[in-house]
C-alpha cells in the first residue's frame, strides 16, 4: 500500500517519520512547505493518506479532490500529538479502517473507526465483496442491504460458487467475528446474489455481487480493434445470459500475444490477459471443433474453446463468431 503522510508541525513531522520506519507500508513524507505542490500525485497515485493534524485540515484539503466511494483513496487523520488514528474517508473498499487501524497499533494510540457495521460487529457488504474478491454491481445496492442489516432485518445470501465462500456469513458468525445471525433461506426482506448472471428477478431490495469466475477463450483476426472485441464479447455474454463484470480472464494463442485490440480490450475490462501455447493447443485440440484454415494459418486446428478449457475449464459457451472474431467461455469454482 503506498501512502502519504502529511505533516504541519515538528510533532507531526516525529509522527510522520515514525509511521515511515514502523510499517511494511510504501511511506513518502510530504511538510507543509511541499504538500501542496504534490496534492494532484497524492489524490491520484497514492493508495492511502494520513493527515497528521486536525480533521478540519484533512477535510479541507482532500475535498476538492473526492470522487466517490469507488474511488478515493484511505484517509486517515492523526492527531500531532499521537493520540488517536482516526478513519475519516473510504473506511471500507479504501481501506481507511485496516490502515487507521494498523497505523494505531505502531504508534500505540486508540483507533478510531466510525463506520455503523463495524461498530456493530458487521461485516459489511463492500467488505465482503472485497475480501471475496467480487464485484459490486451497484454501490447504492450493496450499501442499501449493509444499511438492513444494521437494523437488524433477514437477510438471504444465495451463491453460485463453492460452500466455503457461501458460509462466510454464517461460519464467521459462529466464531463470534461478525455478530450478526439474520442469514436465513427464506422469508428475507432482501438479499446479497453471488452471481455471474446477468438477469436476475427478484422483486425486493437486493445487491448483486459478481463472482470473477468466467474466462473468455478468443481468437481473431489480425487487427481486429478494441471495440469491435468487447463488443462481440457483449453480444455473447447478453445471449449467454451472462455479465461481463464476471470475466476473470481473456486467454488466446500465442500468436496473439501482441494483438493490440486482445491487450487493450483486457485493460478496458480489467481483466487478465492469458497467453496459451501452440504446443499445449496440441494436446487438446482434438476435443474441439477443428479449422483447415486456422490450422494451416498458425499451426493448429482450434484457438477460442482450448484456450478457454485450458484456462477455465469446461466450457459453459461454444465457439461463436462474429465478424471475424471467435469466442468461447468456461466457468471456473472460483
Amino acid at each position: 500500500m503506498k501512502i502519504a503522510c502529511l505533516y504541519f508541525t515538528s510533532s507531526g513531522e516525529t509522527i510522520a517519520e515514525r509511521i515511515k520506519c514502523s510499517t511494511n507500508y510504501e511511506v513518502y513524507v510530504y511538510s507543509k512547505e511541499n504538500y501542496k505542490s504534490n496534492l494532484n500525485d497524492i489524490f491520484e497515485h497514492f493508495d492511502g493518506i494520513v493527515f497528521i493534524s486536525s480533521t478540519g485540515i484533512a477535510i479541507r484539503i482532500s475535498a476538492p479532490f473526492i470522487k466517490s466511494k469507488s474511488d478515493d483513496p484511505a484517509i486517515v487523520v492523526v492527531d500531532d500529538l499521537g493520540r488517536y488514528s482516526i478513519s475519516l474517508l473510504s473506511g471500507h473498499l479504501g481501506g481507511a479502517n485496516e490502515l487507521a487501524e494498523h497505523i494505531a497499533k505502531y504508534l500505540k494510540c486508540q483507533a478510531i473507526i466510525t463506520t455503523a457495521s463495524d461498530g456493530r460487529g458487521i461485516e459489511a457488504v463492500d467488505m465482503f465483496a472485497k475480501r471475496n474478491n467480487l464485484f459490486i454491481e451497484n454501490l447504492e445496492d450493496a450499501k442499501k442491504i449493509t444499511s438492513m442489516m444494521i437494523d437488524g432485518e433477514d437477510i438471504k445470501l444465495q451463491y453460485e460458487i463453492d460452500d466455503k465462500l457461501g458460509c462466510v456469513y454464517t461460519a464467521k458468525k459462529n466464531e463470534g467475528k461478525i455478530g450478526y445471525s439474520n442469514i436465513v433461506e427464506e422469508n428475507e426482506a432482501g438479499a446479497i446474489f453471488v452471481t455471474s448472471k446477468l438477469c436476475i428477478n427478484y422483486d425486493k431490495p437486493s445487491c448483486i455481487l459478481r463472482a470473477k469466475n468466467i474466462t473468455v477463450g478468443l481468437g481473431c483476426r489480425r487487427g481486429k480493434t478494441k471495440d469491435e472485441i468487447i463488443s462481440a464479447i457483449i453480444t455473447v455474454f447478453s445471449d449467454n445470459d451472462l455479465s461481463i463484470n464476471s470475466i476473470k480472464q481473456i486467454a488466446t494463442v500465442d500468436v496473439k500475444q501482441d494483438e493490440i485490440g486482445i491487450i487493450e480490450a483486457c485493460k478496458n475490462l480489467k481483466c487478465e490477459m492469458m497467453i496459451i501455447s501452440r504446443e499445449a493447443i496440441k494436446v487438446v485440440q482434438d476435443k474441439f471443433n477443428k479449422s483447415s484454415f486456422v490450422e494451416d494459418t498458425i499451426g493448429v486446428s482450434s484457438v477460442c474453446e482450448p484456450c478457454a478449457y485450458i484456462s477455465g475449464g469446461e466450457l459453459i459457451v461454444r465457439r461463436t463468431a462474429i465478424n471475424g472474431i471467435t469466442i468461447a467461455i468456461s466457468k471456473g469454482g472460483e
